[in-house]
């Protein structure tokens, strides 16, 4: 008997992953476009409170799929929707976000603390103060982004029951703050193990050029619990792609390098604790990166290799400067300030004020 299953809308057919086995003790929560969640999570929310009327422009900073997830959902809202983002936005990218609808402002040149996010900042404050109603979602801030994975917590508890372990990149904080948490109402023994790459300062590394984009930071976002954490991996760019590849050829997973860096680290945790039942937030697919990742040409002109794989990660007791190497560090949900090594925050996480 065939079951049919109808939605209201295709953000919401799209929005949930699929569990896939990957191993003895892991699986995949294969997401289509895992920003598509907390996209649709917060604009609808802001519906229901009335902070969306019509005439209220939409206003973000991103560049990457979160802002394909808003684009999606404000479509669908008949909602005027503008992005800030840097290079990063592909032109294929940027394409299909004019296609929805959505207005697009790259900014081309970094400042000098923060990087593109800070100016990208900047520049959303000055489109707000243009724009007599604006809402800005404010992903790395919003409580309602890490409020939105509950549903996957429930989800991962009814397909598989007990959940030891998740393991996920970490750049808002969103996903693996809000999936863990809500797991842990019921299993507080929950591991946390988030995936960060050399350069970023989320987990207290200095600020510096990050080709592995999707996760890492150059700000603090205030949806950044640190004493969630139980582990954390930082990884090079070249082992992410590598790793994206082996997720490709042995399980046909067809991702992008946010998920194979998670990969990488999940691979290796699972075999390393054989007991816990692990699972892998895998939050996108390769589509955009068929010329790069994918492109064995594009990898060699760059110096990356398909078997940079170590066996497994160096261990460290302290934040040390980043290195061309896999690095783990036992977090054990220690405050960032708990941590020795980690560089002083300068300044406040980042904060885009109050919604106009």
């Amino acid at each position: 008997m065939t079951v049919s299953t109808t939605f209201d809308e295709i953000t919401e057919a799209q929005m949930m992953p699929r569990l896939v086995r990957l191993g003895a003790n892991l699986y995949g929560a294969v997401f289509t476009l895992m920003k598509l969640l907390p996209a649709r999570y917060i604009l609808r929310r802001a519906l229901a409170r009335g902070e969306l009327e019509p005439g209220t422009v939409i206003v973000e900073t991103t560049s990457g799929t979160f802002g394909l997830g808003l684009a999606m959902q404000a479509a669908l809202l008949g909602r005027k929707l503008i992005l800030v983002g840097d290079p990063a936005v592909d032109v294929h990218l940027r394409r299909r976000l004019n296609d929805l609808g959505a207005t697009v402002e790259i900014c081309r040149d970094p400042a000098r603390v923060g990087g593109y996010q800070r100016t990208r900042l900047d520049r959303l404050a000055r489109i707000r103060a243009e724009h007599p109603r604006t809402f800005c979602p404010e992903q790395y801030r919003n409580p309602d982004n890490p409020r939105s994975y509950a549903v996957v917590a429930e989800q991962l508890v009814h397909g598989l029951g007990q959940v030891d372990c998740v393991i996920g990149p970490v750049g808002s904080g969103g996903s693996m703050c809000g999936t863990v948490r809500a797991l842990r109402t019921a299993t507080p023994h929950t591991r946390a193990v988030g995936v960060d790459t050399q350069h970023s300062v989320l987990f207290g590394q200095p600020d510096g050029h990050r080709p592995l984009r999707g996760l890492g930071n150059s700000l603090w976002p205030e949806n950044l619990d640190h004493t969630v954490f139980d582990d954390v991996h930082w990884c090079t760019a070249g082992q992410a792609y590598a790793a994206t590849r082996r997720l490709h050829s042995r399980h046909v997973i067809y991702a992008g390098p946010t998920s194979g860096a998670a990969y990488l680290v999940a691979e290796w945790h699972a075999r390393a604790h054989p007991d816990e039942l692990c699972v892998v937030l895998l939050p996108d697919e390769g589509y955009r990166y068929q010329s790069t990742v994918y492109d064995d040409e594009w990898l060699a002109a760059r110096g990356y290799r398909l078997d940079d794989h170590p066996p497994a990660p160096v261990e460290r007791t302290s934040v040390e400067p980043p290195a061309d190497a896999w690095i783990r560090l036992r977090w054990n949900r220690r405050s960032y300030e708990d941590v020795p090594g980690t560089v002083p925050r300068a300044g406040s996480p980042v904060r885009l004020g109050a919604t106009a």
